[in-house]
């Protein structure tokens, strides 16, 4: 709303814009100090305001307050500060649109664009493990794992989105997904711990992960850097934004490359590209268009025996595994900004994904055999859809009402065959030193379908204030996951469907002086993934199936409570949650003797923890961060086997597998105010032990490390470098083995000591 006064005797022109990523701010606030004019900026951050030669106060929720005198003849340009430890950010992964955290009754935490830009990222996990709650576990060369109120996990009970759109379709769920992002070109990451199925849907069980991407910069910014490290990574990166008029473009990319490292044939190329482009019909109608696109070809050394672990041996046990993948990824939004703070918004978008892989984990070795077997496969997708969402604003009770529909369009090929290998044992014959591909197999396939995916939804969320500083949230969301399909295997057709109803219900009550409590309950449910479906059984049912198609849908129910507080003049925030998830028919992967899997969607589990995340910022100098829980993830009721000769039929009562209960990342950051725009900060990860297989016979102990980065920037240049893994220690990101006697554990390497050093110039222009 605009204010202006009657004695004004002159307009001024003005942008603010953020100091960190040189984006636009929209909604900021922009006022004249004796308060007798005010207005909030426009979606590109700009504003016209009587002035008369007054002091301008601009403050913006998650910034620190500018006052500037508005007396030049020249258009103002303000650039605020981040506040870092400021608990009041604003969010847009609650429900697609722009909110207060305290006003969003889920746990979500946001990254920000300086944590991104101090941090230095060579792989996304170095970011997102700075979450409370959150483990995104690294398996060397960007492919990872994801723990978030789960175990770490394979399974799709995570959404991974890129400005709110999904990077995959439901369906063709991939834990390695996140290797397709451009981690440069990331403004800032929002987390989402929990259910939000009631409005992105399916697979977002433990959570979503939204990467925001770079918006075009208020004013001309180009970035250049480099980054290496002693054991042969190499990065080239570049950065540009600009805004003329209406029209604003980013683009940024990099390519990096992994050679000769620590690991034996971890070889490794990335190239990967985006842009965005805007434009402003009028300051309340936008377009915005983006186009991601990632080259991935990967050698994959794959886990390690115990001898080769703890000896520091890390040669591979393969020469021929590799994981190639290219993504293409569009969108294009139209969004309109409506005179009562309604909003209204529509996004198409494109997706083309192959992925071609020779994995190690597809590799199936009976103890003591001197031949094994493995796997060559292929994973196609096309997307096409569209996401539309409108908000109305309403008076009664301060209210407002989202409604919203997707449809999304995704044929999809799979084939798989084997591979035929020999094994060259280990003295004692219980472990494998080296595989040798003999030949390939195509004639003994392990799975061909096609399959066109058809995913719709429908959701609607209602907001209310029925009293005073008391907001509550109900939301329903109606999903439809339906394929058409050709198995070449069984030569059938057919089609299947999975729909679900999930709703939730969240409530906030603001306390006063920057101290809240909330509480939510909310369903989720997860399908299982087409390629679990498709699989070919080892042996087939007792009925004679030899797939998976009686696999049911996980299914999910989240009660959780949390509040924030700040605390001695703001210096301390404090943000926290307790929740209890319990889970039915969740997709459980049961590891054979050959290391095969057999699949099961049956059961019940529990998941329970608190997450815990506190800022201290004492002075200027200094800054303290720490984000961590504790949690139980178990077995209620889940049946191993039905036959009796198994020594072990069920594992109720018992703890998952890869579930270590206490997480923790803490870090503490220095500014000298004796040597401006250095800075340098301390990094300790914590990971609690966990049982390696379903029966709980055998854990691993879980570890910790330190990281050390420090930074100087000198005018537009500047120097960097991260030390991992400071103190050289010996552990493993993951350690898993069977549930038989014989089994033996499987684990993969975390890199010893690294040294990365790094450069950059900016240059911002006027």
């Amino acid at each position: 709303m605009i204010v202006w006064s009657a004695a004004a005797q002159s307009v001024k022109q003005g942008l603010v814009y953020d100091a960190q990523t040189k984006e636009p701010l929209p909604g900021v606030t922009v006022i004249v100090a004796e308060g007798k004019a005010g207005v909030v900026t426009d979606g590109n951050g700009r504003f016209s305001l009587p002035t008369n030669g007054s002091m301008v106060v601009v403050s913006a929720v998650g910034y620190r307050k500018r006052e500037v005198m508005a007396t030049a003849d020249q258009p103002l340009r303000i650039a605020l500060e981040p506040a870092v430890e400021d608990l009041q950010t604003v969010v847009v992964t609650g429900n697609r649109e722009a909110a207060l955290r305290t006003e969003t009754p889920i746990a979500i935490s946001k990254l920000s664009p300086k944590l991104i830009e101090e941090t230095k990222p060579t792989s996304i996990y170095e970011v997102i493990n700075k979450t409370p709650g959150v483990l995104m576990v690294n398996l060397g060369n960007e492919q990872h794992m994801m723990a978030i109120r789960q175990p770490m996990t394979t399974n799709a009970y995570f959404l991974y989105l890129e400005d709110g759109v999904p990077i995959r379709p439901m369906g063709v769920f991939n834990h390695n997904a996140l290797l397709e992002m451009n981690q440069f070109t990331v403004s800032s990451i929002e987390v989402v711990k929990g259910p939000v199925s009631s409005i992105y849907g399916p697979e977002a069980v433990g959570g979503a992960v939204n990467f925001i991407t770079q918006r075009p910069t208020a004013v001309p910014t180009v970035r250049v850097g480099i980054q290496v490290d002693q054991w042969g990574y190499q990065r080239l990166q570049v950065g540009a934004g600009a805004r003329q008029g209406k029209f604003g473009i980013y683009v940024g990319g990099f390519v990096s490359r992994q050679r000769n490292s620590w690991l034996a044939r971890s070889d490794y190329d990335k190239s990967s590209y985006f842009t965005r482009l805007e434009y402003a019909f009028t300051p309340h109608t936008r377009l915005t268009g983006t186009v991601s696109y990632n080259d991935y070809n990967s050698q994959t050394t794959g886990s390690v025996d115990s001898t080769a672990f703890f000896a520091r041996q890390y040669a591979s046990t393969t020469d021929f595994t590799y994981r190639k993948t290219v993504s293409l990824r569009s969108r294009l939004t139209l969004e309109h900004d409506w005179q009562n703070g309604s909003q209204s918004f529509v996004t198409a978008f494109i997706r083309n994904n192959s992925i071609g892989q020779n994995p190690t984990y597809s590799i199936r070795w009976t103890s003591g055999a001197s031949t094994a077997t493995g796997q060559i496969n292929s994973n196609d997708f096309r997307s096409y859809g569209f996401i539309a969402q409108h908000t109305q604003r309403l008076t009664f009770l301060n209210s407002k009402l989202i409604a919203g529909v997707t449809l999304d369009l995704s044929p999809n090929t799979y084939y798989a065959y084997q591979t035929e290998l020999s094994a060259e044992l280990r003295a004692d014959k219980k472990s494998v030193l080296k595989y040798t591909q003999l030949r390939e197999r195509p004639d003994v396939q392990l799975a061909n379908y096609q399959a066109d995916i058809h995913n719709t939804a429908a959701y609607v969320q209602y907001d209310l204030e029925p009293m005073p500083k008391l907001r509550i949230s109900a939301g329903l969301r109606y999903d439809r996951m339906a394929f058409d399909y050709t198995n070449a295997l069984d030569n059938s057709l057919g089609n299947k469907a999975y729909s679900q109803l999930t709703p939730k219900l969240g409530a906030t009550y603001d306390l006063g002086n920057g101290k809240g409590l909330y509480a939510s309950y909310a369903k989720g449910f997860s399908p299982p993934a087409l390629t679990s479906i498709f699989l070919k059984r080892t042996t087939p049912t007792a009925t004679g199936d030899l797939f998976y198609y009686n696999l049911q849908p996980a299914q999910f129910n989240n009660l959780e409570v949390g509040g924030w507080a700040s605390l001695f003049s703001n210096k301390v925030y404090i943000d926290g949650a307790v929740y209890q998830m319990n889970g039915t028919n969740e997709l459980l992967n049961i590891r054979q003797p050959d290391n095969s899997y057999d699949y099961q969607s049956a059961g019940r589990t529990l998941h329970r923890g608190v997450e815990l995340g506190v800022t201290y910022r004492p002075s200027k100098q200094l800054f303290f961060r720490f984000g961590g829980t504790h949690a139980v993830h178990r077995f209620v009721e889940f049946t191993l086997s039905q036959r009796a000769s198994d020594a072990v039929q069920n594992v109720d009562g018992k703890d998952m597998p890869s579930a270590p209960r206490t997480i923790w990342n803490t870090e503490i950051s220095y500014y000298p105010v004796w040597l401006k725009n250095f800075r340098t900060s301390v990094e300790w990860q914590h990971v609690s032990g966990w049982y390696q297989n379903q029966v709980n016979t055998v854990r691993y102990g879980g570890y910790n490390f330190a990281n050390i980065r420090v930074g100087y920037q000198w005018k537009g240049i500047e120097l960097f470098s991260n030390v991992l893994n400071v103190t050289d220690a010996l552990f493993a990101t993951n350690a898993t083995r069977g549930n038989n006697a014989t089994d033996r554990t499987t684990y993969t390497p975390a890199a010893p000591r690294t040294f990365v050093f790094g450069a950059q110039y900016t240059f911002s222009g006027k």
